[in-house]
């Protein structure tokens, strides 16, 4: 079995760490184009033509699945992707977490790209599942930046700049970008103070992994792999980005990482 993802960054090792703990066996490629991103501030035109090159250069590996493990790509490009590839090669899209965080109807902080928020798309999910919950737009400007180049200081201040527009009293975040998952502690930590005790975080990557699975077969599914990890950059051969190893996620993909995503031999 073999499962691929893309996305412009490392955004995408969130839910390939959840796919790698679901089936330890099953042969994953990461299809991405760092040197193209934020994809956020392209033209819709511009940013489809990226992740379709990224979903090509997967395809050729000959995956069961593919997941469009961004937000952003899965609000432009989904559409194209899934004409040119389905039905051979299922395309699963990635949807910010609004439903869940909004059943309770508390308040909420919908934390995404500035192309993301206040979009027409993210605005129609609210509409759609907001129900009764308070719920509040908040941008979050070079935080995606931030979280791929590990940038201690620009995640400091991108982080503490969206937590000033977080309510007091929220009950609920949703990290609306595949990026922000890799960073959901110090997230938590900033609004510790304005939150409301029981604050929950709403990320994307389970429900994504868990959708993958369920498209496809049950003979697929019983075929087992190698637990390969193939990265691609711009479709070339690449090892997985030393940057990915800060993140618990980027860890748990090593090959010789323990379930918990700690490094053997590795302090």
């Amino acid at each position: 079995m073999k499962i691929a993802l893309i996305d412009s960054g490392i955004g995408l090792i969130a839910a390939a760490a959840v796919l790698r703990t679901l089936r330890p066996d099953a042969d994953l490629v990461l299809s991405s184009d760092p040197e193209s991103m934020p994809w956020g501030p392209r033209t819709p035109a511009d940013l489809t033509e990226h992740a379709l090159a990224c979903a090509r250069a997967a395809a050729v590996l000959r995956p069961d699945v593919l997941v469009v493990a961004c937000n952003t790509a899965s609000v432009h490009a989904l559409a194209t992707l899934r004409t040119e590839l389905e039905p051979e090669l299922p395309v699963i899209g990635t949807v910010p977490a609004i439903k869940p965080a909004a059943r309770a109807g508390g308040r909420v902080a919908i934390w995404a790209t500035p192309a993301t928020t206040g979009s027409a798309y993210q605005r129609g999910l609210i509409a759609e599942f907001g129900g009764e919950a308070e719920i509040t737009e908040v941008g979050c400007p070079g935080l995606a930046d931030a979280v791929e180049h590990a940038d201690e200081q620009a995640l400091s201040a991108a982080i503490a700049a969206a937590a000033a527009l977080t309510p007091p009293g929220t009950t609920d975040i949703v990290l609306g970008c595949t990026h922000y998952e890799l960073v959901a502690d110090p997230i938590r930590a900033a609004v510790a103070a304005v939150a409301h005790p029981d604050l929950v975080l709403h990320g994307s990557a389970e429900a994504v992994a868990a959708q993958a699975l369920r498209r496809l077969s049950a003979e697929t599914l019983a075929r087992t792999g190698g637990g390969t990890l193939t990265v691609l950059h711009a479709g070339q051969v690449t090892p997985l980005p030393p940057v990915a190893a800060r993140y618990p996620q980027g860890r748990a993909l090593q090959p010789d990482a323990r379930p918990d995503g700690e490094l053997i031999g590795v302090r």
